[in-house]
């Protein structure tokens, strides 16, 4: 053990913390026979009360009874809730309580081993050491970590160059950096990242504390505790849309409703998702988040209001703009709260107008829609195995595009109109051999191509899920299937994207 020297005595009556050390051991017996005694004494007497109870004393009444049963619940209480331990001072400051005063010497020999090998040359801690026995609470215990921490201080404020600084956000430790003027810096440079002209208020959603700390196990780079701190701590953020997807199905498989879906992705129309389109599916979440607060006045419409009048013409759902109105405009106040840049509260504080709208008029159809009229969404024509996706494909040899899906089918089996509609073309077309094409109300058109017979004609009104064909391989084709396809103002678009 080394040799402390201590301070506040002539040098030649002064001992080491060695010396310091064997004394108190010397003594601790004494310390710990007073407990036992104490023990030894008030056990006694509540043994010997508790045994006259027991064996029908008469002189152990009530009184006597409630007295043992209180003195064994302190006695209890003291044994779980204390134990011995010594209050440890260095030259009258506190270096902690424990309840092995070996977790001092440990921690400080460990320092001075680290002094030694920072500073060059023999270090040992100086100063008074004092231990004095007490009877603690268990949950009053330093920590070995603290402990050793507190001699590190004194280290430090000899060298200046152990002390690390470590950022915990929510109670979890991200790392440590030297400097701590650059963590402050980058700290409010990440809040600054989302902070306007209009920002009224901006806050770490997170607890974030700065710990001096020594010897820290993550010790960072400025740039390396910027990334920890943004990096997303949500896992997969993104979906590649596979052949078979739909909105729905997606939104589903990742817990999300749809309109969540849509708020993430506001540039993806979810009625014609293509095959590699990629879709935010997750919220990025950073580890440290930054709310800010604004508040902004601007200028927004204010919409028309329709007056409706019914059309017998029309059929029921059809409408028709007769008279368009003006949007009127107002100026609104309001607070905005966002997370990281993404709006998540809005609150209007008051409104004024500045511009009244106008009425528009629309005439609504109350005409019963025949079985025939197309409604808008599309079954599948047969039902089999995708034998073909839509886009590049291998086929004959050579790499070709393909406009459309091919379905298998047996032999004769029957195509059925994807939605109601009139048949613009019935007969056979060079690669598509019998194709039959359907041109809905709304003027996209479907295309059943590679049947063995037809049953309609041009000009024939059908309904959804009429048989139109019969399945076969005419025209261009490797096998028995229905050739399907939809055209949106001409321009073929994936069918799996419209169909259930």
């Amino acid at each position: 053990m080394n040799d402390h020297k201590f301070t506040g005595r002539p040098s030649s009556e002064r001992m080491t913390l060695g010396e310091r050390w064997a004394r108190f051991k010397r003594r601790a017996p004494l310390y710990r026979r007073a407990l036992r005694e104490w023990g030894r004494i008030h056990g006694r007497r509540i043994t010997h009360q508790f045994h006259n109870v027991v064996a029908g004393n008469r002189a152990a009444g009530p009184v006597t009874f409630l007295a043992c049963s209180g003195a064994l619940a302190v006695a209890l209480t003291m044994t779980t809730l204390y134990t011995p331990a010594y209050s440890v001072t260095l030259d009258g400051e506190s270096v902690g309580v424990v309840a092995d005063a070996e977790v001092v010497q440990q921690a400080m020999e460990t320092v001075e081993a680290t002094g030694t090998s920072l500073l060059g040359h023999d270090y040992q801690i100086e100063g008074n050491l004092e231990y004095e026995f007490a009877l603690t609470l268990r949950s009053d215990l330093t920590s070995e970590e603290d402990i050793q921490n507190y001699f590190y201080g004194k280290l430090d404020s000899v060298s200046g160059e152990l002390r690390q600084y470590q950022v915990v956000v929510d109670g979890q430790a991200v790392g440590a950096v030297k400097d701590e003027d650059g963590l402050n810096r980058l700290l409010e440079e990440l809040k600054a990242k989302y902070t306007s002209e209009n920002t009224v208020s901006v806050e770490f959603m997170d607890t974030v504390t700065i710990e001096p700390v020594y010897e820290a196990e993550n010790l960072m780079t400025l740039s390396e505790m910027r990334t920890a701190l943004q990096a997303n701590q949500g896992g997969s953020t993104t979906y590649t849309v596979v052949a078979g997807d739909t909105f729905y199905g997606i939104a589903y498989a990742n817990d999300m409703s749809m309109s969540d879906l849509e708020a993430l992705n506001p540039g993806i129309d979810i009625n014609r998702l293509m095959v590699g389109d990629v879709l935010n599916v997750k919220e990025l979440t950073p580890v440290l988040s930054v709310q800010t607060v604004e508040e902004v006045t601007y200028t927004q419409s204010i919409p028309c209001p329709v007056e409706e009048v019914e059309d017998s013409s029309m059929y029921v759902g059809e409408t028709r703009t007769i008279t368009q109105g003006v949007e009127g405009q107002e100026e609104v106040n309001a607070t905005i709260t966002y997370v990281n840049g993404q709006e998540t509260e809005r609150t209007v504080n008051s409104t004024t107008t500045l511009q009244e709208p106008t009425t528009t008029v629309k005439a609504v159809g109350t005409k019963e829609k025949p079985r025939t009229a197309s409604s808008g969404s599309y079954q599948w024509p047969i039902y089999g195995r995708i034998t073909s996706y839509f886009g590049g494909r291998y086929i004959f040899g050579s790499y070709s595009y393909h406009s459309g899906i091919d379905i298998s089918a047996s032999y004769g089996a029957a195509v059925c109109a994807a939605d109601g509609g009139t048949v613009t073309y019935a007969g056979y077309r060079g690669s598509y051999g019998n194709l039959v094409v359907i041109t809905h109300d709304n003027g996209t058109q479907t295309y059943y191509g590679h049947n063995s017979s037809l049953t309609v004609s041009v000009g024939d009104k059908v309904y959804k899920g009429q048989q139109i064909a019969r399945a076969g391989s005419t025209g261009r084709s490797t096998g028995v299937h229905c050739h399907f396809e939809i055209r949106v103002n001409g321009t073929s678009v994936n069918p799996l994207s419209y169909l259930p």
